[in-house]
């Protein structure tokens, strides 16, 4: 059932849906990723939900966009985990913070956080362009957040930046109206 939440590929057009079984979904599938293996150690989920109605939106598409996110941080805290002693890891276990909220009334706020190295400006520059990619030749094609970037503002109306500093990780803010009809109100006028 989750596989089917995640891909929602009977739900081909935009309706309201809950964002946190989105997400729920997400964390499911990437579940394998996220606990301890002998190579590396557990990365810590905290879900900070706030209380967000149903959104308008392509669930299947939006989760895609949850999934690469969420990939991505994996990869850095992995590769961070690298080059940490034990004690370190300890001391400040890789963590991904999400949060939900409504602003404004009528958009919502996703954020998506890790406690990894960050990201330097000049790559966050480039985060979103097609092909560009951080990982070593073969693990990465350099195009899950630019087709997040594409979902999230063509398909939603929406925004998605990321925010980081080298050494406090990174956050990427995923902002969408709850009603599509608003916006396509707003575009005929």
């Amino acid at each position: 059932m989750t596989l089917r939440t995640f891909s929602r590929v009977d739900e081909a057009e935009m309706k309201p849906v809950s964002i946190h079984e989105g997400i729920d979904s997400t964390l499911v599938i990437l579940h394998n990723r996220l606990k301890t293996k002998p190579d590396r150690p557990t990365i810590q989920i905290v879900k900070e939900y706030g209380e967000l109605p149903p959104v308008e939106c392509y669930a299947g598409f939006l989760n895609q966009v949850f999934m690469n996110i969420l990939s991505n941080a994996i990869d850095a805290l992995n590769q961070h985990d690298k080059k940490r002693s034990p004690e370190e890891i300890k001391n400040r276990p890789s963590t991904i913070t999400i949060s939900t909220q409504v602003m404004h009334r009528d958009w919502v706020l996703i954020s998506i956080k890790d406690n990894g190295p960050g990201v330097d400006i000049d790559v966050i520059e480039h985060l979103f362009e097609p092909f560009f990619t951080t990982k070593p030749v073969g693990e990465g094609t350099g195009l899950g957040l630019s087709i997040s970037y594409d979902i999230v503002v063509q398909k939603h109306g929406g925004h998605l930046r990321c925010c980081s500093q080298p050494g406090q990780g990174a956050e990427f803010l995923i902002e969408i109206p709850l009603l599509q009809r608003d916006r396509a109100a707003l575009k005929a006028s």
